[in-house]
């Protein structure tokens, strides 16, 4: 199901305390991220469906950076499969010390970046 336009819009607009009520009297509870923060305050508020990746720690010894390289490791494919209009959102186990997608970014973030 898709994103209508106009809820995006009214999305948009709407504070994220109205947001929490509404989703908790609909029976959704603890239905949040923490230390969420704007990267660019002065851009418009990000609104959009969820696309989620679980991360869960590489192992060292079996998990060398060269996994990355293969198309089909599942965090890539989560990076170059979010859809157009979608918020990747990456559960990094509450430990935001966790390298999800790695500086630079990777080329599908950036062109988000850049509307």
């Amino acid at each position: 199901m898709s994103l209508k336009t106009s809820t995006r819009d009214k999305l948009k607009i709407v504070s994220t305390a109205t947001i929490c009520t509404a989703l908790y009297k609909r029976g959704f509870r603890n239905q949040m991220i923490q230390g969420v923060q704007p990267l660019d305050p002065s851009k418009a508020t990000m609104v959009g469906e969820a696309f989620t990746l679980r991360y869960m720690p590489a192992r060292e010894d079996l998990n060398p950076i060269s996994v990355f390289q293969d198309r089909s490791h599942p965090q890539r494919r989560a990076v170059e499969e979010c859809p157009p209009g979608a918020v990747f959102v990456i559960d990094s186990r509450k430990d935001a010390r966790a390298a999800s997608a790695g500086s630079p970014p990777p080329p599908c973030a950036a062109d988000a970046r850049d509307p």
